[in-house]
């Protein structure tokens, strides 16, 4: 699936690739906008793809960015790797994909399990990080109780599929007005989480079981850093961005009102504004 593909708001592509990367994975991606543009990386979160960044993919690029946005592995049209996927591994195939595309340094911006692969990549590559973008997300290790409850629902996506589980959340990722109020978004959500290979969802969530604590990681930034969340969500709520307003030095919190878990689809003009604004205030 291409960023052209099954989404509300389209974005004009320069280029669309699978890449062999130097972890041993391939890896699918799309790059948009003028090729002399200021990279910036879209790290989409669990159980998505790079469409998800659609309404940003095409702001971005016509504000003059080069967007990279691929598909993690396990996702969309990259590589499904079965078993457990680390955070450590996701930060290394997008490692190697820049390294692909011959971009030394980018903005790094990842909404929820993509804030967190965003927070590793900045633990293994802090100088390869030019500003640091992260939408509903947590810093916070996994506890025990979380740990049964990640491996348990991989075991069920690989015994049942992806269509019950999709029903069941649709109305945490979008708030739920939303699923019958923008009935656009809901099927392009929805279409995203039924795509998704199972086996692919389950080593994601078998690796975040083991997810590190990126508190520390969050205090050593040291780049500029927007932080954003929907004011409604339930996953990841506002008290997880105020924690981390707290620890980055400088950063900027935005909240998104009337949204839950992406408001980057819920309310695109206002999630692109700030995120235009963030960049621009910061000269890239």
């Amino acid at each position: 699936m291409t960023l052209r593909d099954a989404a509300p708001a389209q974005a004009t592509r320069a280029g669309t690739g699978r890449a062999l990367v130097a972890s041993g994975v391939t890896i699918g991606y799309d790059v948009l906008g003028p090729s002399d543009g200021a990279p910036v990386l879209l790290v989409h979160g669990h159980p998505f793809n790079r469409s998800m960044w659609t309404p940003q993919a095409a702001a971005l690029a016509g504000a003059g960015y080069r967007v990279i946005a691929p598909d993690l592995r396990g996702y969309g049209d990259s590589v499904v790797v079965p078993g457990r996927t680390l955070l450590s591994d996701f930060a290394q195939d997008l490692a190697g994909l820049l390294d692909h595309l011959g971009v030394p340094r980018a903005v790094v911006a990842g909404l929820s399990m993509g804030g967190q692969i965003a927070m590793h990549f900045h633990l293994r590559h802090p100088d390869r990080i030019a500003a640091l973008v992260l939408a509903d997300t947590s810093p916070i290790a996994e506890t025990d109780e979380g740990k049964a409850l990640r491996n348990a629902l991989a075991d069920r996506l690989l015994a049942e599929g992806m269509d019950g589980y999709a029903a069941e959340v649709i109305d945490k990722m979008i708030a739920p007005h939303h699923v019958t109020g923008l009935p656009e978004v809901a099927e392009h959500v929805l279409g995203m989480m039924r795509g998704t290979d199972p086996a692919g969802a389950a080593a994601a969530l078998r690796g975040r079981a083991e997810r590190p604590d990126y508190r520390d990681t969050l205090r050593a930034v040291r780049v500029p850093t927007l932080l954003v969340v929907g004011a409604d969500d339930p996953y990841t709520p506002v008290d997880q961005a105020e924690l981390m307003h707290a620890l980055v030095p400088g950063a900027r919190l935005a909240l998104i009102d009337d949204a839950a878990h992406l408001p980057n689809l819920e309310q695109p003009q206002r999630f692109n504004a700030v995120l235009l604004d963030f960049l621009r205030a910061h000269r890239y």
